[in-house]
This record gives C-alpha cells, sequence and structure tokens, in this order.
C-alpha cells in the first residue's frame, strides 16, 4: 500500500474513533443528566404552597372526543394555593405521583426516555396535606390551561410561583385530550389521535375538530368554575370553604390554552383578566374582541412575516385593538422559545445539547430565565388587575429583566 494511501486511512481511522468517543462522552452525560436530581425554580412570593386533586365529573357528554359513545365529562384536577406553614402533617408532595409518573415513562420509552429528566429525579416546592394559609380571608382564583394535549401538572413552576403570591391556581387534565391521565382509581386514560392539535391542523377537517377542542376546553372552565363555587360553599376536607373569592377570577393558558383563554374571557363574565401565553388566537373572541383587561405574552418570533405568522399577528392585532386601553398589553420576552413556557424551561439537560441549540438559533435564553420572566409577568399582570384598583394601565417594563419588549 502506497504511504500517502496509508496515511490517509489512518486520518480517517482516528477521525472516525474520535467521533465514537464523542458519541460515547454524549451518550455518558445524558444519561448521567437523567440520573441527576433537579429542582424546580424556587417561588418567589412570600406564601408556601400547598396542592390538592381532585376527580371532578357531571352529566356533560364529550361527544366526539371520547372514543364511545355516551362518555361522561371527567377532569382531574390540580390545585396550588398559598399554605400554612408549621404543620406537623404537611409533607413535601411528589413532582408527580409514583401512578402517573410510571404511565408517563412508559410513554417515554426509547431515544424520548434517554433524552428527559427521570420525573422520579425532579422535586418542586409543594406541600400535600397542608392547610390554607391564614394570611388572608380568601384568595383569588386563577385558571391554569396547558399547551396543546401537555398536562397541567408540566406547568409547576408558573403555578407554584403564582400560588405563592397568594392565588389558588387550578388546572385539570381531561381523558382523550391530554395525553395521559391517571386518576386515583387508578384507571387510565390517554388522548385520542383525533384529539391531538398538532395532528389535526392541516387535515381538511381541521377547523371542525380545533373548534370541538376549543369549546370543549372553554366549556370545561365553566365547569370548574362551577364545581370551585360549590368547594368555596362546602369542601368535605373543610379545606378551601369560604376560602376561595370567586368575584376575583383570572384565566391563562399557553399555546392553545392562550387561545382557551381568550376565548373564555370572550365568553364568560367571571373572567376578570385573562392571559395568552404565545398562542395563536381562535373562534369568534378573533372578531369580537374582550371586555376586560388582558395580556398577550409572546415569545420572540423574530419579526417574522411568513404566509403562516401574518394572519396570526393579524388575530392577536384584532383582539388588541377591542380591548380596554387601561387593560391591554401585548409583550414579547426576548430569546424566548415557544416550547420552553412549561417545566420544560427548567428540566432541559446537557449543556452540550443546548449549546447546539443555541447555534442553530432554536434557543435565545436560559430556559429558567425564560421561566423567571414569565412568572413576573403572570403576577404583576394578575396583581394589577385582580387585586389593585382599576383605571391605570400596568407597566411590566423592568430593569431586572431588559427582555422584555412592550409593543403597542
Amino acid at each position: 500500500m502506497a504511504p500517502n494511501v496509508r496515511r490517509v486511512l489512518t486520518g480517517f481511522a482516528a477521525l472516525a474513533l474520535l467521533g465514537v468517543l464523542g458519541m460515547g462522552a454524549l451518550v455518558a452525560s445524558l444519561w448521567l443528566e437523567r440520573r441527576t436530581s433537579v429542582t424546580l425554580p424556587t417561588p418567589t412570593g412570600s406564601f408556601a404552597v400547598g396542592r390538592a386533586t381532585y376527580d371532578w365529573a357531571d352529566e356533560a357528554t364529550l361527544g366526539s372526543l371520547a372514543p364511545v359513545p355516551g362518555a361522561k365529562r371527567e377532569l382531574l384536577v390540580w390545585i396550588w394555593y398559598p399554605s400554612a406553614t408549621g404543620q406537623p402533617a404537611a409533607l413535601p408532595d411528589d413532582y408527580l405521583p409514583a401512578a402517573p409518573r410510571a404511565e408517563v415513562e412508559r410513554a417515554r420509552d426509547g431515544v424520548m426516555g434517554f433524552l428527559t429528566r427521570d420525573l422520579s429525579r425532579v422535586h418542586a416546592h409543594a406541600m400535600r396535606n397542608s392547610d390554607v394559609s391564614p394570611q388572608q380571608r380568601s384568595y383569588p382564583v386563577v385558571i391554569l390551561r396547558a399547551g396543546a394535549s401537555a398536562e397541567v401538572w408540566n406547568y409547576s413552576s408558573l403555578a407554584e410561583d403564582l400560588a405563592s403570591h397568594g392565588y389558588v391556581v387550578v388546572g385539570f387534565d381531561a381523558p382523550y385530550r391530554t395525553n395521559v391521565v391517571v386518576f386515583p382509581d387508578g384507571r387510565v386514560m390517554r388522548r385520542r389521535p383525533e384529539n391531538n392539535p398538532e395532528l389535526v391542523f392541516g387535515r381538511p377537517d381541521s377547523a371542525r375538530r380545533i373548534n370541538t377542542l376549543l369549546a370543549a376546553w372553554t366549556g370545561d372552565i365553566a365547569f370548574v368554575l362551577d364545581r370551585l363555587q360549590q368547594l368555596n360553599r362546602g369542601d368535605a376536607s373543610g379545606k378551601f370553604t369560604g376560602r376561595l373569592d370567586m368575584s376575583r377570577v383570572g384565566v391563562f393558558g399557553h399555546s392553545l390554552g392562550g387561545a382557551t383563554a381568550a376565548q373564555f374571557c370572550h365568553d364568560d363574565s367571571r373572567c376578570k383578566a385573562g392571559i395568552d401565553v404565545d398562542g395563536a388566537p381562535l373562534g369568534s373572541v378573533i372578531r369580537d374582541g374582550i371586555p376586560r383587561p388582558f395580556m398577550f405574552l409572546l415569545s420572540e418570533h423574530g419579526g417574522s412575516s411568513d404566509a403562516e405568522s401574518r394572519p396570526i399577528e393579524a388575530n392577536i392585532q384584532s383582539i388588541y385593538d377591542r380591548l380596554p386601553p387601561d387593560g391591554r398589553l401585548r409583550i414579547t420576552i426576548r430569546g424566548a422559545n415557544h416550547f420552553l413556557f412549561s417545566d420544560d424551561g427548567a428540566l432541559l439537560k446537557s449543556h452540550i445539547v443546548l449549546g447546539a441549540l443555541r447555534m442553530m438559533g432554536i434557543l435565545g435564553i436560559d430556559g429558567r430565565r425564560q421561566l423567571a420572566i414569565t412568572a413576573y409577568c403572570l403576577h404583576r399582570f394578575f396583581d394589577a388587575y385582580l387585586k389593585g384598583p382599576r383605571g391605570s394601565r400596568l407597566n411590566l417594563s423592568s430593569s431586572l429583566y431588559p427582555e422584555i419588549q412592550v409593543l403597542e
């Protein structure tokens, strides 16, 4: 073999060995990080946080959303709330209880399981079996809607922070529409492909399916508020009796949950203030607007003017123009990514992967930084429009968070 050929082959072999070693190092790093404990961002308010869950059902039927005719509405409801401190019976709650955690991990097998955190090693701040804080007689209620088919516990960072500022935050998961729902009696219900918004978009019947999903989610919010009213009148455990201020109700959601928040605040006067976190508006709210304070909190879309973005921007503008002048905000978080408003912003793994995402322009700011800015905007907005006097417009500009860009 000629010396030049031998040198070329030796070089290729060396490069291949380096590639194998590099891949091995990355795999080892990802596996180590999967097994490393991580804690969600610390809530910034003065209250400790408790968490409770309820299984609520009624006689409303799900129609085409369910796999069998006549299936009734049933929701797994999660409540985060300002908690009393110094209670011997109150213990740190699991980020996700063992039964649903096992089902979620089962759905994440293979590559997804390898690339995501071990949920048993994720730690939140909420306590179980804790009483509502006695510091106030009652607390405003904020409804939280997750994005698309995501489970609402995946927004624990934002829920815990808002609860620490003196709010009862209520989210819920719905069978056949949420990725996976595990009820206290052990029943497991998974999302149907027909109810997956990400699969529905682009289909010939997409408008009908999306409108059906939107109507179901807004109907669920109304149902949850009805049940919260009953809970406030008489909670069997005594925990929430008389502790919910149902005259001060806010609604916020992410992505499709944000579109749901906007439509619900158009439909139902019980919503006193709302926030759409990076969701494309849908429904009659685009035409009619919202007669109460509302904020659009957006990720950075780079001033995109493509065919897909233009109608979304026009729909947001249509709603914004019809909002009360002293109760409308539209804000962009520079560098924010649409998919990191959930706990994923705190749980992303591997500095190598993060560096690659930044190089590709997918990430502009750290995920925890994005969550911190979002939490700040949420509690400041609801403080102004659920707790504060009406009549003055909120200014969210902050030297602490120069990433906030207030749009007109």
